[in-house]
């Protein structure tokens, strides 16, 4: 009985453990309860009982009956109005970053409904599909491609890449269960480490990207633009993104060399399709215009999506009633906005200022260099306890910020912008890391040992190039990128 509801269990168990222990001498009785809110948040986006936005929701909610949360409201002797708890309650869903993330799913479900995104994926498909290394090549051409545009790596990869990908191993003898390892656990495994590099590549590429920069510039982080953010990282990603699908082809290798009946399959689902209809145009004018304005315009970019998305539907590439029954883009708005306003009460209530001098005096006794890399190594390595980016993102982005501030000799935008980084990769190491990657384990192409295996591998490999390259490139071009 307990086995079967031991997800609905233990986060409260957790947050009573914690209200039981008495509150740490330099930390108020509010702040210790906030935390307690907060941790039975966490383990339950971990675990997931009912749905993740519902979780935060729940927190949310507990904190304003609470009246927990807003600033001044970690001083037990400082009251705290019904209206202003309610006000900090809702205060993320008028977030600017929480509707960008929306706005950006409808131009996901615009690649999906004119057909654009599957015709780019078909035509690598049949120019690089040629070869097994090319078509691998070409799975991870096309995540580049649409990267930048959907937010959600998970429609992304999941839901455009996946059943492309899917139809090419059966057509050459390579199914889950007999011959796996002739080319579909190959082209399975580059296109989820592919979208994982793309996903770290452009800020617009990974809806936690959005939500940890809106935490991140709370926490004093300077921020960066969309054109920052990619030059920061291209130096490392040009070269993941150019290694992963050779360092597959050696580390968890084909069998099959050449794959000539992809290319000629892909070939004929173009012709199926047809000439690119006005819709494809459309899509492609609107794409271009939304990526021009993010990089070049001064423009807000939550005002150029919401823009785009009034387009889509005023051009009727997606419908009225197609943004109304969203459900994936819906529930990301009630989950970042409950997440945004639960991150930022951390530090209102006096927590984080608390955590963090803590542990900076345990770090102070490190070299600065050390310490810096430590940071962001420990940073990366935890995701093995998180099944969701989001989740990563809301329980220790803030707190590493305000670690990293307390150790004087750390460049704090440096090391926060490493951190931002660092979230697109780093969902390579297990097979929950990312959102698609139980669709992409759920194809049982690879095995669980041999996932896990290689989840290890590139996940070091992309760690230690990561170090290597963006901790002396950003410090070098700190003027260009902030």
């Amino acid at each position: 009985m307990l086995k079967k509801y031991y997800k609905f269990i233990l986060p409260i168990l957790v947050a009573l453990i914690i209200l039981i222990i008495p509150a740490p001498q330099g930390l108020s009785i509010n702040a210790w309860i906030y935390f307690a809110v907060f941790m039975m948040v966490v383990i339950g986006l971990i675990l997931e009982p009912i749905p993740g936005a519902l979780v935060g929701l729940i927190g949310v909610g507990i904190l304003i009956w609470l009246k927990i949360g807003p600033k001044g409201s970690g001083d037990v002797n400082h009251i705290i109005s019904s209206k202003e708890a309610v006000n900090w309650g809702l205060a993320g869903f008028s977030n600017s970053t929480v509707w960008l993330i929306f706005a950006a799913f409808m131009l996901g479900l615009g690649y999906e409904k004119s057909n654009l995104g599957r015709r780019i994926a078909l035509l690598l498909v049949k120019y690089l599909g040629k070869i097994t290394l090319g078509l691998g090549y070409a799975v991870a051409i096309a995540d580049l491609i649409l990267s930048p545009f959907i937010p959600s790596n998970s429609a992304r990869s999941a839901g455009i890449i996946y059943p492309i990908v899917s139809s090419i191993p059966p057509m050459m003898g390579s199914y889950p269960n007999d011959g796996a390892r002739k080319i579909g656990s190959y082209l399975v495994w580059v296109a989820l480490a592919s979208t994982c590099v793309t996903s770290s590549m452009f800020f617009t590429a990974l809806a936690p990207n959005l939500l940890a920069m809106e935490s991140a510039v709370k926490s004093g982080f300077s921020g960066v633009t969309w054109l920052g953010w990619f030059i920061a990282f291209a130096p490392c990603g040009i070269i993941l993104f150019l290694l992963t699908p050779y360092l597959t082809y050696v580390i968890y290798p084909p069998q099959i060399k050449g794959s000539k009946e992809a290319s000629k399959w892909a070939s004929l689902e173009l012709d199926k399709m047809g000439k690119m209809s006005k819709k494809e145009y459309l899509m492609l004018f609107l794409a271009l215009f939304a990526l021009l304005f993010w990089i070049f315009s001064s423009v807000d970019a939550c005002a150029v999506a919401l823009s785009v998305m009034i387009a889509l539907v005023i051009f009727n590439i997606i419908t009225w009633n197609d943004l109304l029954s969203n459900k994936a883009a819906w529930n990301i708005l009630a989950w970042f906005g409950s997440l945004i306003t639960l991150a930022g009460g951390l530090s209102n209530v006096g927590f984080l200022s608390y955590i963090s001098s803590i542990c900076a005096d345990v770090l102070s006794h490190f070299n600065s260099n050390i310490a810096f890399a430590g940071i962001i190594i420990l940073f990366y390595l935890l995701h093995y306890f998180f099944a969701s980016t989001t989740a990563h993102v809301s329980a220790l982005l803030a707190l590493f910020i305000a670690l990293s501030a307390n150790i004087s000799a750390i460049n704090l935008d440096e090391i926060v912008l490493l951190m931002l980084l660092s979230l697109g990769i780093m969902g390579i190491i297990s097979p929950y890391g990312t959102g698609p990657s139980p669709v992409w384990f759920g194809s049982a192409y690879i095995s669980s040992k041999d996932f896990w295996k290689l989840g290890f591998i590139f996940g070091m490999i992309y760690l230690i190039i990561f170090l290597i390259i963006c901790i002396p490139w950003v410090s070098f071009a700190h003027s260009i990128i902030f």
